[in-house]
């Protein structure tokens, strides 16, 4: 059976939740050794020029329109972020952190009825429930405390909605309506360009935060082999690569609910640290596990239902 877009579209952003997941080892060994802003900053600017060099041709062709939307959604991903930094130097508890982020993605489908009146399937409502409880289970084992860097973190995740579906517009062709009432189509941005214009954008914001804020002179002397490689591994692996194989897979359907798929991160965060840093599943951590796959199936449970008929059609 050949695959459609949307299935297409539904495992390339399952190999993202993968690349996100390694970025998060990248990025814990380099935050460790240089200010978060600029490490941000650094990771985004390397990123988006790496992108920006394969793109020149693509670029060149852009309309204004084009450039005025990527830079639109480069600009809501980078304050989407800075919120995110925000909560982590403001937070002292990492799991509650990590949970309310992750509700960014869940939030995608309510943000996507809320502000662009778009219809979502039952079954996408059905598996919101299910994915914010394995979440919980995944991240909140010792409880949840109310603290001022959890409102920063709530701030980033309804922005962390937008941009997903700002990108997933913006990649895809669609109609708006003008004031007078008439209709204009716009042409989609292509996938490498749109991801190129939109990290550097994100770098430009943090580096901006990072030069007012955080101390460049007590950094950049003391950058080691050791940095540079997490920093670089960090940039190529889970961020160009990351977020252009992203923009791909959200060019190729417009339907909101697939993101939900992107809530498998936090799992493979946790089975990567288990290996890397030798921490441990809890069993309450492994039911929120099963608890984020059982909320996919349902998310797709529509599609699950076609393929098992045609399969015993076949058999029969």
């Amino acid at each position: 059976m050949a695959l459609t877009n949307t299935h297409k579209s539904d495992l390339l952003l399952v190999c993202v939740t993968l690349l996100a997941a390694i970025s998060w080892m990248f990025s814990k060994e380099a935050v460790l050794l240089m200010p978060p802003v600029m490490f941000m900053a650094f990771r985004f600017l390397i990123a988006g020029a790496t992108l920006a060099i394969v793109a020149i041709p693509s670029l060149q062709r852009l309309s204004s329109e084009q450039l005025r939307r990527s830079f639109m959604v480069g600009l809501v991903f980078g304050i989407a972020m800075s919120f995110w930094i925000k909560g982590l130097y403001y937070g002292e508890h990492l799991g509650e952190g990590a949970f309310l982020t992750s509700l960014g993605v869940v939030l995608v489908p309510i943000v996507d009825r809320l502000v662009f009146r778009q219809p979502q399937p039952w079954s996408t409502w059905a598996a919101i429930p299910i994915a914010v409880g394995g979440l919980a289970c995944l991240s909140l084992e010792n409880g949840f405390r109310t603290e001022i860097g959890q409102i920063y973190y709530v701030l980033a995740a309804s922005i962390f909605a937008l941009f997903f579906l700002m990108n997933t517009r913006a990649a895809n062709s669609r109609c708006v309506t003008l004031p007078d009432g008439s209709t204009k189509a716009l042409g989609p941005v292509p996938a490498l360009p749109l991801s190129a214009i939109t990290l550097l954008t994100v770098g430009l914001v943090a580096l901006a935060e990072s030069a007012l804020t955080e101390p460049w002179h007590d950094t950049l002397p003391n950058l080691s082999w050791t940095l540079s490689g997490w920093v670089l591994a960090s940039a190529i692996i889970g961020t160009a690569g990351r977020f252009f194989l992203q923009t791909y897979a959200q060019s190729l359907s417009n339907h909101s609910h697939g993101v939900v798929i992107m809530v498998l991160e936090p799992v493979w965060v946790a089975i990567f640290a288990a290996n890397w840093f030798g921490e441990t599943m809890s069993p309450t951590q492994m039911i929120g596990c099963g608890l984020i796959f059982a909320a996919l199936l349902v998310n797709r449970w529509n599609t699950l239902m076609r393929v098992a008929r045609k399969w015993i059609t076949k058999r029969a």
